[in-house]
């Protein structure tokens, strides 16, 4: 398939997870991209992609469990207006459902694991380690945690 006609999303959480993704800011030029990061008051500089919003979710509110049922539903209406072929994520708790649902969808599954994570490997690397297509890590040292993994270096 070609490059252009491949539509690829990338999902990241805001803050540090998200600029890690916008490094790879000439790869997401080669195909139709788009951006799926949380609501938040962060803002990155994403100029000319279209980007959706899911909600922001931390493990310890009481709320989680709803918020991850609404970013569920958020992300399958992404998926029915977008069509990507496949999803490229850095994480973290807020991208599961999309990742799990565009496994479930038979979309391609790339999860690269966190820069900042250099010896113990992230809650959401351990879950999306056994559905990713590709698994990369960017340190050595979680090869232990990940055999499967593909280590070439960090994106820094």
């Amino acid at each position: 398939m070609d490059g252009m006609k491949r539509k690829v999303c990338f999902a990241a959480s805001s803050g540090g997870h998200l600029d890690e993704l916008l490094i790879l800011r000439p790869l997401m030029e080669r195909y139709d991209s788009f951006l799926v990061t949380e609501k938040t008051a962060y803002r990155a500089a994403v100029g000319g992609l279209r980007c959706y919003y899911l909600l922001q979710v931390n493990r310890r509110e009481r709320t989680c469990l709803l918020k991850l049922v609404v970013n569920a539903f958020r992300s399958l209406k992404i998926f029915l207006d977008e069509k990507p072929d496949m999803v490229v994520c850095t994480g973290v708790l807020a991208t599961i459902p999309l990742c799990l649902l565009g496994k479930a969808l038979g979309k391609k599954l790339i999860f690269i694991e966190s820069f900042a994570k250099v010896n113990t490997p992230t809650l959401t690397g351990r879950l999306l380690y056994h559905f990713a297509d590709r698994f990369y890590i960017q340190w050595p040292e979680l090869q232990e945690s990940y055999p499967k993994a593909v280590y070439q270096g960090y994106i820094y």
